[in-house]
């Protein structure tokens, strides 16, 4: 249920780096949002955030919580979230994060308890990966009668906050569900070659500590297995353990996601596999401001989860295709036997 929003919503993001920048300027052309704060320790960021939008845009450096706000977007680095949605739930706002690491996602949602208390959303994981692929796996899901298996994959990084996740994931412990319990995996362990949306095409993928299971066991009752990856070069594999050998880029290329659902139909096997390609931070971006919008004047949604969970899941990703970022599902063929393939 959508309470009427008597007055367009005051914003406040939280992070103005390669996701947050394009948070808030999606924020700002949006006629819910009456006005967007960006909040940010670093004031040249904040100066070209603000430059690049019009007069409902405002700055302020720091972290610190404001009152009165309707919504809070967090896209800072891993490890400032948690405390930045605790101080929005205690302040009585709705809070958007964009997190991947999995201490921090338990963090957030151990939050759940606190934000139902208040009567507020606590989103987990709006992003490309998680984010985009909970959508994409909940969409997939209305084709089954049970989906008893969830593959999640990304390639690609964005800014220089996202490489350096990347590459700590590679060299830390990865977690997968199986057979109703957690199992724990060598980063960069269970090599796959995994088919992404072009141009991005095959790559191989490993795991990674990456939180994706922890949104989407809970989102997926019966589910028994649940693992996710990322795509890295053998390079990649090797210098993991080490510091990152140059400065990152401010953003990477083309990056893309994938999600493969098996389970049962109709009393048959089935498989789906859907898949989004973009640039991972404006694909994050896309995701994030969606999820603010959504929450806007809702009254139904309070706890935390991830995007798998809350209500209402084909109009966000209806909202997220509206802005570019378009799902897409892979098709296969089958050949009788008599028939050979034809280019």
């Amino acid at each position: 249920m959508r309470r009427p929003q008597a007055t367009p919503a005051r914003v406040i993001v939280f992070g103005a780096g390669a996701t947050g920048a394009r948070v808030v300027r999606m924020l700002a052309e949006s006629p819910e949002v009456g006005r967007v704060e960006v909040r940010d320790p670093d004031t040249a960021r904040l100066r070209r955030t603000v430059d690049s939008c019009d007069d409902s845009v405002t700055a302020a450096r720091g972290l610190e919580m404001p009152p009165d706000a309707d919504m809070v977007v967090i896209a800072t680095p891993t490890g400032t979230q948690a405390a930045a949605a605790r101080a929005a739930v205690n302040a009585g706002a709705s809070a958007v994060t964009t997190s991947s690491e999995i201490s921090e996602t338990r963090e957030l949602l151990a939050l759940g308890s606190l934000a139902a208390e208040n009567g507020v959303a606590l989103v987990v994981g709006a992003g490309f990966m998680p984010g985009l692929t909970c959508l994409l796996a909940r969409a997939g899901a209305a084709e089954f009668d049970l989906v008893d298996e969830i593959h999640v994959a990304k390639a690609g990084t964005g800014g220089p906050a996202c490489a350096r996740q990347h590459h700590r994931a590679l060299s830390s412990l990865a977690i997968d569900w199986r057979d109703g319990s957690w199992t724990r995996r060598s980063g960069g362990s269970g090599r796959e070659l995994c088919w992404f949306p072009d141009p991005v095409a095959g790559r191989d993928c490993y795991r990674g500590a990456l939180s994706d299971a922890l949104l989407l066991v809970p989102a997926f009752e019966g589910v028994e297995r649940v693992t996710a990856r990322l795509a890295a070069t053998r390079r990649d594999r090797l210098t993991a353990p080490l510091p990152m050998m140059r400065r990152p880029h401010p953003e990477g290329g083309v990056g893309a996601v994938r999600v493969e659902l098996r389970g049962r139909r109709a009393a048959r096997r089935h498989v789906a596999v859907l898949g989004a390609q973009a640039r991972p931070a404006q694909g994050a971006a896309i995701v994030a401001a969606a999820t603010a919008l959504h929450l806007i004047g809702r009254a139904d949604v309070s706890g935390a989860g991830g995007l798998a969970s809350i209500r209402d899941t084909g109009r966000l990703l209806r909202a997220v295709a509206d802005r570019g970022l378009r799902p897409c599902r892979f098709e296969g063929f089958t050949l009788s036997r008599d028939e050979t393939p034809r280019p």
